[in-house]
């Protein structure tokens, strides 16, 4: 027992002994889970709230770790800043992300705004530009590590929330004292600032706000569009009504007589922005007490120069586009406009996807009965997503006034696009107005068509010969009803896509409830006073073919019926050759033949056009154009008119 005894008592010393002969080993291993290793090589303190693993590691060279340098945040920098055991690039690193600790903190505490937050956002993006362009290495010999990923975070989120910061200081300053706006003070920093990247009309006023284009969803759009790399993604919001259709606050009564012009350029552009410290050194960027912000285009700018290198520029595509249909409330003012409301459209107008730009070609659509810019939530933001085609092409979109006859809008419109296209490019030499593609969709198509097609003398004769008129009546008819009636097709186009359009009309718009919506829709009195004296006087001239002594003024609804007169004169009316078209149909009648196929409002046989350069057939409703068969189809089109005519 005794024996047992020791041998239990010297287990201790035969396992100490055993460690010591093994070298007193104190590592132990396991296992990570991928989730695990993932967060370890890339959890910071932007995506977990705790600093990186190489941030901690840093610190634990220098004799420090997470814990102190948060209660101790001036000493843990400086001792960062000082240490000679240390490579530029773990210092600069390290350093930017314990900037970014102590901005987030003091955004907590203080707001966005506060100054003590600004100037940590400050530092932040000065150490991660440092480590970006001033050290031995450059971006391209880091391409596969994770470290400047995270770092080049660093610098953008900080610039993002520095720039949104300070202009909602400047604008909340600027309101409560009635002044021009001006750059606040950030300690003894000087702020310049650089908008050359950007193209703004001379009369656009500064926006309403700068908002992240990161933090911004949406629901109704599939995909948001963007391109990695170097700034903050920023969207320049107006406050301003997106229709333009309310009243003028000018006090000059001239001036609340002008015309407003037809067109608007993106309410909401994208902005893509950049902090830049003054140097040309490592030691010069870390010792300036200049910035300079950056302003630009993503649409126009993809490359910047920074201490001679070529840098890819972040941007986002989507969000400023997602913006303006959100704030837009275009759904109801559509309704408005079909039914005469007093908010509702009066006039065409042409919305720009971006800001104007001389050498991309252009893209017009042209929305529906009872519609508008949302028609094409998913079409425009869908070929702008195309890398080739966006870099290529802009989208204007035509937002116009449903309830009007299609001869008024032919007119209205083709009155617009002239005179948009005049306004950015009075000679007319530019590759924006040259090569046009129209995609119009329903009524929108039908639209399309009459742009690109000759009247010749057709409707005119078929007008004499039910109302037969001679000599000064004739010739004062003529002078009215000219504009509606005589034209030929738009110049600049030369390209069409027409989808589930009823070119010949459709027996949709003789039933009951059409008739019955027909029968509510008001037209604009401008427009009834003066489509009134026209019908008056051709009942004067014939009176026999009028209801009870009356001609009514046809509206949208009843133009597209299959027995409207107009429709059936129309839609045999000569496309110009030039036009290359095609067209894309919807069939929602699965079993029937194709040539007796609908899509529930437009048959196949009134959408179909012989001539065309393609056409493609869909299983879908009236609302094709958001299906992403049809959107693929789009984008196959455009990218062939890139091609050079022998290769089409």
């Amino acid at each position: 027992m005794k024996g047992a005894f020791r041998l239990v008592a010297s287990l201790p010393a035969l396992a100490c002994a055993a460690a010591l002969l093994a070298g007193c080993a104190g590592v132990t291993v396991g296992s990570i889970s991928p989730a695990e290793y993932l967060a370890q090589r890339r959890g910071d303190v932007l995506t977990t709230g705790r600093l990186s693993t190489s941030a901690q590691e840093v610190l634990r060279v220098i004799g420090s770790d997470a814990d102190i340098c948060r209660k101790d945040g001036q000493a843990c920098r400086n001792a960062l800043a000082d240490s000679s055991g240390l490579s530029d690039e773990q210092r600069l690193s390290a350093l930017s992300e314990v900037w970014l600790q102590v901005a987030l903190a003091a955004e907590k505490g203080g707001g966005a705004a506060d100054a003590t937050a600004i100037e940590a956002w400050f530092e932040t993006a000065r150490h991660a530009y440092a480590y970006l362009f001033f050290t031995a290495r450059k971006p391209r010999d880091r391409a596969f590590e994770d470290r400047q990923t995270q770092v080049r975070d660093y610098y953008n989120y900080a610039v993002q929330q520095a720039i949104t910061g300070l202009y909602r200081d400047i604008q909340r300053t600027g309101s409560r004292s009635g002044a021009q706006p001006e750059m606040p003070k950030v300690g003894d920093w000087r702020i310049e600032t650089d908008v050359s990247g950007l193209r703004l009309p001379s009369d656009t006023p500064l926006p309403d706000e700068l908002i992240p284009a990161a933090s911004l969803t949406f629901s109704g759009l599939r995909n948001t569009y963007r391109r990695d790399g170097f700034g903050a993604e920023l969207v320049a919001a107006s406050n301003k009504r997106t229709d333009d259709e309310a009243p003028r606050q000018q006090a000059d009564p001239v001036e609340k007589q002008k015309p407003r012009p037809p067109y608007r350029e993106m309410p909401f552009p994208a902005v893509t922005a950049l902090l830049l410290f003054d140097g040309a050194s490592l030691g010069e960027v870390l010792g300036t007490r200049t910035l300079r912000i950056a302003a630009y285009d993503p649409y126009r700018t993809a490359n910047v120069r920074l201490a001679g290198q070529e840098v890819p520029l972040a941007a986002n595509f989507t969000s400023g586009y997602g913006l303006w249909l959100a704030r837009s409330d275009f759904a109801l003012q559509a309704l408005r406009s079909l039914f005469g409301g007093r908010e509702g459209l009066t006039q065409p107008r042409i919305y720009l996807m971006q800001p104007y730009d001389p050498n991309r070609r252009t893209v017009i659509m042209l929305h529906g009965l009872a519609s508008s810019p949302e028609a094409w939530i998913n079409v425009a933001n869908e070929v702008l997503g195309d890398e080739t085609l966006r870099r290529r092409y802009q989208i204007w979109q035509v937002y116009y006034p449903t309830n009007a006859p299609l001869p008024i809008n032919n007119f209205a419109i083709r009155e617009a696009v002239t005179q948009t296209l005049a306004h950015f490019d009075p000679t007319g030499k530019a590759v924006a107005s040259n090569n046009i593609t129209l995609i119009g969709h329903s009524m929108g198509g039908v639209l399309s068509r009459l742009m690109v097609s000759s009247s010749e003398d057709k409707l005119w004769e078929a007008l004499l010969a039910s109302y037969p008129m001679q000599g000064a009546q004739q010739q004062r008819m003529e002078e009215k009803l000219a504009p509606y009636l005589r034209f030929e097709p738009l110049p600049q186009v030369s390209d069409a896509i027409f989808i589930a359009s009823p070119h010949r009309g459709t027996d949709f718009a003789n039933n009951r409830i059409s008739r019955w919506v027909a029968n509510l829709i008001t037209l604009p009195v401008a427009m009834l006073g003066q489509l009134g004296d026209i019908s008056r006087e051709l009942i004067r001239i014939a009176p026999a073919r009028q209801d009870q002594g009356t001609l009514r003024i046809p509206n949208s609804i009843d133009n597209l019926s299959d027995r409207d007169p107009f429709v059936r004169l129309s839609s045999g009316l000569p496309m110009n050759p030039r036009v290359r078209f095609h067209s894309i149909i919807g069939n929602d009648t699965p079993g029937v033949a194709q040539a007796l196929s609908s899509d529930g409002i437009v048959p196949y046989a009134s959408a179909h056009l012989d001539g065309a350069a393609s056409e493609l057939v869909i299983p879908s409703a009236h609302s094709v154009q958001e299906n992403p068969l049809a959107i693929l189809e789009i984008r196959r089109i455009l990218r062939e008119q890139l091609r050079p005519e022998a290769a089409r």
